[in-house]
């Protein structure tokens, strides 16, 4: 207890003298992705300046030579790997106070970091907070397709910042299905220093989903800010569209709802909540 008091005071400290970096973007990046650029571009553009690192536990040479291009600093994972180890080690590259992992495949808009970062600082003992997103489909941009209109339902509760602290709130965001687009969070490192690894292994599909119904009963606010500020790209090569191909997400997706409901309406939410995953299978 008492150095968890230090490293609290020791952080406050830091803080107040302005040398903790407050916001940072760390890419997780997989193999060569045709989309890395992309989503890099999108990060230097954008209004708010935030530093950029890169994660990964495939280095090559074409993302070293994007990190050499855009001049941003490289992290291998020699770790655990699979989704949550290197979101884990993406996470613990960093020591800002606010920690976006963006995925390689996702597109941020220009004004991300500042809607995200002012609403943080309306509401300093959030947990998390993450914006509304379009889906990017083979060039398309879909702004109102049928699981983001559901997503936006689910999200309802979350609209009043005041009352997202509310347990129910937050755990009504997730119990009929993962309505938090994960490339869109922001994570608040002094916040959930209880709860790592953030990640926890065992789940392909539903790492994002688990860390929000473990994270859910903390005490903090989940923010939602309800205005489009990046796009999630789906296409062949995803990771979504390789579980869903596999039929791993189902079992995962009763796993999940489990943990909100008995095993008879668990087993009926599986099957009404698998009709939106065809959605997403290009």
């Amino acid at each position: 207890i008492l150095k968890e008091r230090e490293r609290v005071i020791i952080n406050f400290l830091i803080i107040i003298q302005g040398k903790m970096i407050k916001h940072e973007f760390v890419i997780c990046a997989y193999k060569e992705s045709k989309y890395l650029e992309d989503c890099i571009i999108s990060l230097k553009k954008q209004k708010k300046k935030s530093n950029i690192k890169l994660a990964t536990s495939t280095p090559n040479n074409y993302i070293e030579n994007l990190c050499n291009k855009y001049q941003i600093e490289m992290f291998v994972n020699k770790g655990e790997k699979g989704i949550a180890g290197d979101w884990n080690f993406a996470y613990s590259c960093s020591d800002a106070q606010y920690i976006t992992i963006a995925h390689q495949d996702d597109i941020y808009r220009e004004n991300y970091s500042t809607e995200i970062i002012n609403t943080f600082d309306k509401y300093p003992h959030a947990l998390i907070a993450f914006s509304d997103y379009s889906e990017l489909i083979n060039g398309n941009f879909s702004d109102n397709g049928f699981n983001l209109k559901l997503k936006r339902i689910m999200l309802k509760n979350l609209r009043n910042h005041d009352k997202a602290y509310r347990i129910k709130n937050k755990r009504s965001a997730i119990r009929l299905g993962n309505a938090i687009c994960c490339p869109s969070v922001t994570y608040s490192k002094e916040a959930l220093c209880d709860y790592e690894p953030l990640f926890k292994t065992g789940f392909r599909s539903n790492v994002d989903w688990e860390t929000w119904e473990r994270i859910s009963r903390a005490e903090g606010e989940f923010l939602y800010c309800n205005e489009i500020l990046m796009a999630h790209r789906i296409h062949e090569e995803s990771e979504t569209s390789a579980v869903i191909g596999d039929n791993l997400r189902s079992k995962e997706d009763y796993e999940m709802f489990l943990k909100f409901w008995n095993r008879p309406v668990a087993k009926v939410l599986t099957k009404i909540y698998s009709l939106s995953e065809k959605e997403n299978n290009v």
